[in-house]
């Protein structure tokens, strides 16, 4: 027969306590449903070429279609979470816009065959709730386009083909893009 003295059953108790928490910590339960991700121009490593990054939330799709989650005709925050933000090092222009460095939020309002493209000088915002078109530095519009292929995440990513910089958005079939030119 084992004898147990209360040495040793609080060394039984502190061994299933630790236990337990270790296996506690191994619960993830509350990761972000839209992770956030960031896009960079240029593509390069190096520090000095920087110019533009953007960081945004990733929301999916899930089953949805791109118009249950994306209100059409309103201002969208362009991903999920927090507004998602353009930081550019460099003064770059879009259309006839020059935008200067800084920093700045992005917003969306997308439309049957557009849309709308809106930096807005309001930063470190939740969502679109507290948008203000009084803060808008730019806003233009620019053709929806369709493809066959569908992105499950909400994506952004730049490109620069024969010296003309792009900025992508899409998610489902849905694509839109913002080019643009560094001064």
């Amino acid at each position: 027969m084992v004898n147990f003295n209360l040495f040793t059953m609080k060394k039984i108790v502190f061994f299933f306590l630790v236990l337990t928490t270790f296996s506690q910590a191994q619960n993830f339960s509350g990761l972000d449903k839209s992770p956030m991700d960031r896009a960079k121009y240029p593509v390069s490593n190096r520090i000095t070429d920087k110019v533009a990054v953007i960081t945004y939330s990733r929301p999916q799709l899930k089953g949805r279609a791109f118009e249950d989650v994306v209100p059409q005709n309103k201002v969208w925050r362009t991903g999920a979470n927090e507004a998602t933000e353009l930081h550019l090092f460099a003064d770059i222009k879009i259309e006839n816009t020059t935008v200067n460095a800084g920093t700045y939020s992005i917003f969306t309002i997308v439309e049957e065959k557009a849309v709308t493209f809106i930096l807005n000088s309001a930063t470190n915002i939740w969502g679109a709730y507290a948008y203000n078109s009084k803060n808008d530095v730019l806003r233009i519009n620019v053709p929806r386009a369709y493809a066959e292929e569908s992105l499950e995440a909400f994506s952004i990513a730049f490109s620069d083909q024969g010296g003309r910089p792009k900025i992508h958005m899409g998610w489902g079939n849905v694509r839109f893009d913002i080019p643009f030119t560094v001064q």
